[in-house]
């Protein structure tokens, strides 16, 4: 930080009405071994293991896919909402006050993955040619969310079908909480991924094809 101090003023009252001013400076020094990979141009060479989302100086980054091909992607995340069973009994027979929730939820959840990318802040914008969201009910209490997202571009749709899976329960939370404030939503996670460099990912068997 460095103060400063500008030419007197004359107001005619005998008084100083200089200017102040203070000047903020920052520098970042970082320790050679500590830069991170290499530079090629103005995209960041990472490691395989490394976060993408991250410049050799840790500051966010958008990353560039510029040069990806666009290729058929898909992906498939899941939630659950658990609740009294009598809520849960009102949205199976359709005769909450608010009207039809599932309906509803499921029109949130496809608005929601269509918007993901103003949502999460280093997210693309995709083109989606698909968003399937489904309804399980587990008795007594439990209600399954299943959002599945397709796209033909160069990035995966993992966020847009988390997002869709989220979006659906806070939606089912919103309409229902006058009933049940005790509702929990739970368990929001990737189920399955295709497509690009890293081909199929599947959570129940953790594995890489």
């Amino acid at each position: 930080f460095r103060l400063g101090r500008g030419a007197k003023g004359s107001g005619g009252d005998g008084l100083d009405h200089g200017w102040g001013f203070l000047t903020v400076e920052a520098v970042a020094i970082v320790p050679a071994r500590a830069r991170g990979p290499p530079v090629r141009g103005k995209q960041r060479v990472t490691d395989s293991d490394g976060f993408t989302h991250l410049d050799a100086e840790g500051r966010a980054n958008m990353v560039d896919v510029g040069e990806k091909p666009s290729t058929a992607r898909e992906a498939r995340a899941s939630g659950r909402l658990c609740m009294a069973p009598e809520t849960l009994q009102k949205l199976q027979a359709g005769t909450h006050r608010k009207g039809d929730v599932l309906a509803t939820a499921r029109i949130a959840a496809i608005m929601g993955a269509k918007r993901t990318h103003e949502l999460i802040p280093l997210c693309h914008s995709l083109p989606l040619s698909s968003v399937k969201v489904s309804f399980d009910v587990e008795e007594p209490d439990t209600l399954h969310v299943t959002a599945s997202v397709k796209t033909t571009a160069q990035t995966g749709v993992e966020m847009e079908a988390l997002t869709a899976v989220s979006l659906a329960a806070l939606t089912v939370y919103d309409m229902c909480k006058a009933v049940d404030r005790g509702m929990v939503i739970e368990g929001i996670a990737l189920e399955e991924k295709r497509g690009g460099a890293s081909g199929l990912w599947l959570r129940e068997s953790e594995t890489h094809a």
